[in-house]
């Protein structure tokens, strides 16, 4: 960690919706985990940023000040991550909230996609998140707490060249619905986020590999065959995550939210 423990519970003060609750947002050091770290920040929570990028997420702990703390935690590491839990709660306070963000990409077939490809998605989006859905839920049960797991719309429909990914939003959706159901009576809830395309780093740094001098044509491309003409920011998705980890959706578990431009409704 990267802050004193008393300067970190002395941030976590009232005033938000999340005041008084640590929350651990993985994969925090962009994207969508980072404007999600800093608007839970913003609302009260004492916020642990899990990242494998070690100066992206020491930076991001800085510009958050008080309110932020950095942890290096591989999440496809079981280990690692049992013990990075285990420090959150020493050096903060038991978690209240997980927003399991951290994820990879990958493009291809079936055919075209190499087992070690296939295998790579699934240790950070399927055992990932199951690594952390296993500390979190260790550590709320007689407390209660919040649960939001990344999926996406190809949790629900077809989409080209996304085999690996696919198979993995999948099972995380799954994954959501059982912890929901496990879990009720210890006031754990769990909650999906199924975003469509989001305008990430990923997304530039996909189209600069893959359509050098042609970045901003495929980019207006990919947003027009959203039904809302548009990619969506990664702070729309952190008010969703927001949302459903606050009391504002305290009825609410085992349920995925499409955000998605009406990709899932409303596509031709």
């Amino acid at each position: 960690m990267n802050k004193p423990a008393s300067d970190m519970r002395e941030a976590n003060r009232p005033g938000g919706r999340l005041a008084g609750r640590t929350a651990v947002v993985t994969g925090a050091a962009s994207g969508i985990g980072k404007a999600a770290a800093g608007l839970f920040a913003r609302e009260g929570a004492c916020v642990a940023l899990l990242d494998v990028n070690e100066e992206a997420g020491r930076a991001l702990a800085a510009d958050l000040g008080s309110s932020a703390a950095f942890y290096a935690c591989d999440v496809s590491d079981g280990e690692a991550v049992r013990e990075t839990f285990r420090a959150i709660a020493a050096d903060l306070a038991p978690v209240d909230v997980l927003f399991n963000n951290a994820g990879v990409s990958h493009v291809g077939t079936a055919a075209t996609t190499a087992e070690e490809d296939f295998d790579r998605v699934y240790r950070v989006n399927v055992k990932g998140v199951y690594h952390c859905l296993q500390a979190a839920v260790q550590g709320m049960c007689g407390r209660g707490g919040a649960i939001v797991n990344m999926a996406s719309t190809v949790s629900a429909i077809g989409v080209p060249d996304r085999f690996a990914y696919s198979m993995s939003k999948g099972a995380v959706l799954t994954m959501t619905l059982s912890v929901a159901c496990d879990y009720l009576q210890e006031g754990i809830r769990c909650n999906a986020i199924a975003p469509a395309r989001i305008h990430t780093p990923f997304v530039d740094g996909y189209l600069a590999k893959n359509y050098p001098g042609r970045e901003q044509e495929m980019y207006d491309r990919l947003a027009a065959a959203q039904p809302i003409g548009r990619m969506g920011a990664p702070e729309e998705v952190a008010g969703l995550a927001l949302y459903l980890c606050s009391d504002a959706s305290a009825s609410i578990t085992g349920a995925p939210f499409p955000i998605d431009g009406g990709t899932i409704l409303l596509r031709p």
